[in-house]
């Protein structure tokens, strides 16, 4: 029952570029370093007219992304309309305040529920961040991301806007540059051919920042890394072009903004602002930090285990879940989710519940960075990682990649699987696409040790099985997984369905919901409960009345 893997068409190199080297076609080897950067940088401010700015307010609209939540492995990062954006800036004060509208607008769903417009707030202010809810500031303690807390993340933001960067780099200590032509250009929005340009860096903390000025001296891109634990240390550049006068002050009208990793096209643009209003030098006014965000901490990881059956246990205590399936020699997770510390604490508590047992395989519902973020801390002990296909050429040579990660090493950084430099396979089985007939088929693994059997199935788009556009990309990724438990009769599943909290209404049946239901149908899944990899454990009674089958039986 286990399909042979697929591979991909390797992705466009495995060495990390600068920004500015990377959007060119031809780098002439006349490199010269600058020994007077402050000079340079000084001309740039002066030329941009931010010598004496100490505030600024710009306006405009546009659309922002859904970071790390692609459909398929293709596309883009899933698209909004942000309307009535609005940021002011305390360059002095290391204040920054963004306010705007979003929705989703026309942009296509992409297996997700739309957004619901609503009005967001994020403040800045010096090592503190937070969002406003209504009149109420919501403390932001936790992580962004693995390793970087949104206030670091804020701060960098703050810092690679056009005149914050230059004012950065004029008060780092460790400020180099290199000037050099760029030739055969092949984005007419930056530098074009026989330019020269001017290549700054400098470090805030252990983030590196570049930033790549023009031969009029604008600040025409800047660039800085963040940890990822799915990319490593991931890119995050800031594209200025369309540059207008605004009471003295240059200022690029069209903000255009990748986050991503530069071997991956297209899925790496964040947002893109059309800036229609500047103003400089105008009242900011900056506020208290909150108590409440003040004494903010952050919380630590903690895994809650729920039994479920004998041998069986729904792992929580977070916003993800995972599953333990316990076997005769073996056991078997459902789900690495978000990063290495929750990983190791699942892990942790895996081996309190079945001591003396190998984590033999973990299973992966799909690629999302927060359902994939664990899965390198599973790798690097020699865990057999099961996926969709598509998938593991991805995760090779991206997320397995065997490279340093200088801003947050992780075990599989310090402690690189033989595996991994010796050219032997890593231990990663896949689950295909193809429709797989009764009994099994390709579109299904089973792991089992001869009593108790896991089946991994392929979420199937039942817009094409039904021709139904109604069902279109409802199962939320295009290499989504589900897990079922025959002799349990438990069905494991991602962001298709997750039941309602006690007391809440019941929701209105999602695309994701209507597709999960004919795929336990097309499978013949015997299904008595549902458990999600969010929220609670929910019976099949309560999903069918849900999606309007009361009284059908699953199978």
């Amino acid at each position: 029952m286990k399909c042979k893997s697929a591979v991909l068409p390797a992705f466009l190199g495995l060495v990390f570029f600068d920004a500015a080297f990377f959007f060119a076609t031809t780098v002439t080897a006349s490199a010269q370093t600058v020994k007077d950067v402050r000079s340079v940088l000084e001309a740039s401010l002066k030329a941009m007219g931010g010598v004496n700015l100490k505030t600024i307010r710009y306006t405009g609209s546009g659309w922002s992304s859904r970071i790390g939540q692609t459909y398929g492995l293709a596309e883009d990062w899933p698209r909004y309309e942000v309307a009535d954006y609005t940021r002011a800036i305390d360059y002095d004060a290391k204040w920054s305040r963004e306010d705007y509208t979003r929705r989703q607008g026309k942009y296509p769903l992409l297996g997700r529920p739309p957004m619901p417009e609503g009005h967001v707030t994020s403040i800045l202010s010096g090592n503190y961040a937070w969002d406003m809810q209504g009149d109420k500031p919501a403390p932001l303690a936790g992580l962004y991301l693995d390793g970087v807390s949104y206030a670091d993340l804020r701060q960098l933001e703050l810092t690679i806007t056009p005149h914050g960067f230059l004012k950065a780099a004029l008060a780092a200590k460790d400020a180099t540059a290199i000037t050099l032509p760029i030739v055969g250009s092949s984005d007419a929005g930056l530098s074009q051919n026989g330019r020269k340009v001017t290549i700054v860096s400098f470090t805030i903390g252990k983030y590196r920042v570049n930033g790549t000025i023009n031969d009029q001296n604008l600040v025409e891109l800047t660039d800085t890394w963040f940890p990822n634990p799915v990319y490593g240390d991931m890119d995050y550049e800031m594209r200025y072009t369309k540059y207008k006068n605004f009471d003295g002050v240059q200022f690029p009208t069209l903000l255009h903004v990748h986050q991503g990793d530069p071997r991956l096209n297209p899925a790496h643009n964040y947002y893109e602002y059309n800036v229609t209003d500047v103003k400089t030098n105008v009242p900011v006014t900056t506020i208290p930090v909150p108590d409440v965000v003040r004494t903010a901490t952050l919380s630590p990881v903690k895994v809650e285990s729920q039994k479920l059956a004998d041998g069986l246990w729904l792992l929580g205590g977070g916003t993800h879940n995972s599953v333990l399936v316990e076997f005769k020699d073996f056991v078997t997770v459902v789900e690495a989710p978000q990063n290495e510390a929750r990983s190791l604490a699942v892990i942790e508590e895996a081996n309190r519940l079945v001591p003396n047992k190998l984590i033999k395989y973990v299973v992966n519902t799909h690629h999302h960075f927060d359902h994939a973020g664990g899965l390198r801390t599973y790798l690097s002990q020699g865990t057999t990682v099961i996926t969709h296909e598509s998938n593991k050429q991805y995760y090779l040579d991206i997320m397995f990649y065997p490279a340093a990660r200088e801003l947050q090493p992780d075990r599989m950084s310090f402690y690189s699987p033989m595996y991994m430099i010796s050219r032997r396979p890593a231990p990663i089985e896949t689950v295909a696409s193809q429709l797989g007939g009764p009994g099994g088929g390709a579109d299904r693994y089973a792991i089992t040790d001869g009593e108790r059997i896991l089946e991994i199935f392929h979420v199937q788009d039942m817009a094409y099985e039904l021709e139904d556009q109604s069902y279109a990309q409802g199962n939320h990724s295009a290499d989504m997984l589900m897990a079922y438990l025959p002799r349990e009769k438990i069905l494991i599943n991602a962001d298709l369905y997750s039941p309602p909290a006690p007391g809440a209404p019941t929701p209105t049946p999602t695309a994701g919901m209507r597709t999960l239901y004919q795929n336990m149908r097309k499978q013949k899944l015997d299904v008595a409960q549902h458990v999600p990899i969010h929220g609670r454990v929910g019976t099949n009674d309560e999903f069918l009345k849900i999606v309007g089958q009361t009284g059908v039986e699953s199978r």
